[in-house]
Parts: C-alpha cells; structure tokens; sequence
C-alpha cells in the first residue's frame, strides 16, 4: 500500500498535495492570533496561488491584511517557494442539525383498541404489525 501512494501515478501526487496543504495550514494556523486561527483553511494550490478560505467576511478581511506576512512564513516552508499569492474565499461552515424529534404518546385506550383489532384480524402480517405497535404504546404510554 505504501508503495502505491510513494508512486508516481495520480494517488501518489494527491497524497503529497494533501500532505503539503495540511503543512501549510498548519505553519499558517500557528502564526495567526489565536481567535482566528480555527477559521482559516487552506483549500488547495492552482496556478502559483494558494487557496486560503475562512467562514466568515470578517475573517476574510484580516486575512487580507495579514497576505505579505502570511507569504513570507510560507515561503520559509520547503516546497512553498513557487507560492506567487492567495486566492482568498468565504466558505461558511453550516453545522448540521439534528431533526427535532416528534415524541408522539399513544393512550392506553388506543392500545387497547389496536390489540382487539389485531386479535380479530386474520392476515398474519397485518396482526403482526397491529401487535407490534400495540406492544409499542404499551410500553411507552402504558404503566
């Protein structure tokens, strides 16, 4: 497998720009105030230009004040030095939600009714699943 990625073919070149973008990141990371150094990325290298991104236009703006420092530390890195600037970009990072749940109570007396009808069904997979949801009531809605 090491083999495969040390290679020459299209997954080798992969893993050594992810293995340099994440470099880079991290050199960056660690040269920028704490309060913004967990919105900065880096996306990936084109053209002579690194791709900088951050979550939010404020950050955004700093970064483009902090570009000529933020160059020369990247080209302190070997394998920096072709770096000519940053293509800077707003990407905003949208945490996901959990659905809310629906917490749905049946009553005792539903339950009841369900299991009566289940037990004057004769279709075996219709008085199965009546069964199955009246055993569910009961044990959620039922003391």
């Amino acid at each position: 497998m090491s083999r495969l990625l040390e290679g020459h073919g299209e997954l080798g070149a992969l893993m050594r720009m992810a293995t340099l973008v994440e470099r880079a990141q991290e050199h960056l990371r660690g040269h920028l105030p704490e309060e913004m150094r967990e919105h900065l990325f880096v996306g990936g290298y084109h053209q002579g230009r690194l791709a900088l991104i951050t979550d939010r236009a404020a950050w955004l703006t700093r970064l483009r004040y902090e570009q000529p420092r933020l160059l020369d530390l990247l080209h302190q890195l070997p394998g920096f030095e072709a770096v000519t600037g940053f293509t800077l970009k707003v990407r905003p990072v949208r945490p996901t939600r959990a659905p809310m749940r629906q917490v749905r109570r049946m009553p005792a007396k539903a339950a009841d009714e369900i299991s009566s009808c289940a037990a004057d069904v004769d279709d075996p997979g219709l008085k199965n699943a009546l069964e199955r949801l009246a055993a569910h009531a009961e044990n959620s809605g039922r003391q």
